[in-house]
């Protein structure tokens, strides 16, 4: 991804900003608003890409999205736009959400299923990845109907497929090799 070194650059110090001003919580809260909504926007996400908007008319576009937005979230889009990398945004926001999380000692993790997860399950899937980790951890349930059956559990680095796709993969590469 072009610019994730600079992404972690600016969320780095964005969280210095926010830690010296006692802001970490709302600017956090900020930086997720922006990830999902420009994640979910397919026309704000396509005009911070494009090279012919001016890096003002993104700004002022942001500007007015994120009004509400605490001072040093809108600082920080006015630095960006200034140094030409309104672009790399979401990416900073999500690196951000990341960074604070890790400075909390909470640990994602992720969960892919074929469907949404009960309430039920979500907490045993909770109780068993705190056991593993030994950090608070919040779930978040990613839905792919293509694994057909069963889970991918990924914290971290660490992945455990119990899928019913995967599954189905090793029989066949059994079968393709005897």
């Amino acid at each position: 991804m072009a610019g994730a070194r600079a992404a972690i650059r600016y969320a780095k110090a964005l969280l210095s900003l926010a830690t010296d001003l006692k802001a970490t919580d709302v600017v956090n809260t900020d930086m997720k608003l922006i990830a999902d909504t420009v994640a979910g926007n397919k026309e704000l996400s396509d005009m911070l890409q494009s090279p012919v908007i001016s890096s003002l008319d993104k700004k002022a576009v942001l500007l007015e999205v994120f009004k509400t937005s605490n001072k040093s979230t809108l600082d920080l889009i006015s630095t960006l736009s200034t140094n030409n990398r309104i672009s790399i945004l979401q990416h900073v926001a999500s690196k951000y959400n990341q960074l604070f999380d890790e400075s909390k000692g909470i640990q994602i993790a992720k969960v892919t299923t074929a469907v949404e997860l009960s309430a039920d399950l979500k907490k045993k899937v909770l109780a068993k990845a705190k056991e593993l980790t030994g950090k608070d951890v919040e779930v978040e349930n990613i839905i792919d109907e293509s694994i057909l059956g069963g889970f991918i559990l990924r914290i971290g680095d660490t992945q455990y497929n119990a899928s019913v796709a995967n599954q189905l993969n090793k029989l066949k590469q059994e079968f393709t090799l005897n």
